[in-house]
């Protein structure tokens, strides 16, 4: 149970695609001037995650080596398809506002990557809880860069006013804004993991003291 729990967590935060595999640049970059326009984009690059993951690895005994990497990518894009028109039948202002990132989750690396790397690896379930777990890794990451961007560019989250203008920077909407708050969070989860490896090492250290001793 533990195992499978750290399948579905690893994508959160020790491998968080944004912040520590740095994956998926293009949206995270483009598309996190809101709160609203994050979240939508990680649950649309999620849905598609998840649903390829489960595919990938249902075929993956019957795919022929030399050509999984055209069939990955056929089953994706047959899944980018199903989410772009579901979106645009049924949130349509958003899908507008997304436009071309949402077709563009084919190349997506993060798609592609966990198709490679662990569907077409393991079953069907372990791939389920890997897909959801850094897609939710993914949403998260985007709708906290979403947020902290607008909060500082417009004083709103997901368009809830939250304090007035005067304290507003408009850089932060912008290109400008993107890099620096993705640099300033990718800094924060490196530290952590340094923090985490250097206690992890001296637990290990001490541990060998004490058995050196008995």
């Amino acid at each position: 149970m533990k195992s499978k729990l750290g399948e579905f967590t690893k994508g959160i935060i020790k491998d968080n695609p944004t912040y520590v595999q740095v994956l998926g640049m293009c949206p995270t970059l483009a598309t996190t001037t809101s709160a609203k326009n994050g979240f939508g984009m990680g649950l649309a690059a999620t849905a598609v995650l998840v649903m390829s993951n489960i595919v990938i690895s249902a075929i993956r005994k019957t795919v022929p080596e030399k050509i999984r990497i055209p069939i990955f990518i056929t089953v994706i894009a047959t899944f980018v398809t199903i989410v772009d028109l579901v979106m645009h039948a049924y949130t349509y202002s958003l899908w507008k506002t997304l436009g071309l990132f949402i077709p563009l989750i084919v190349v997506n690396c993060i798609i592609m990557g966990r198709a490679e790397a662990y569907a077409s690896k393991h079953g069907v379930f372990d791939s389920l809880l890997d897909g959801l777990g850094m897609g939710v890794g993914f949403t998260l990451s985007l709708t906290i860069l979403g947020s902290v961007r607008e909060l500082l560019g417009n004083g709103t989250i997901f368009d809830i006013p939250v304090w007035g203008k005067a304290f507003n920077v408009f850089a932060m909407i912008l290109p400008p804004g993107a890099y620096l708050t993705l640099g300033l969070f990718a800094a924060l989860f490196a530290a952590i993991g340094i923090s985490k490896g250097e206690r992890a090492k001296k637990k290990a250290q001490q541990a060998q003291k004490v058995g050196e001793q008995k």
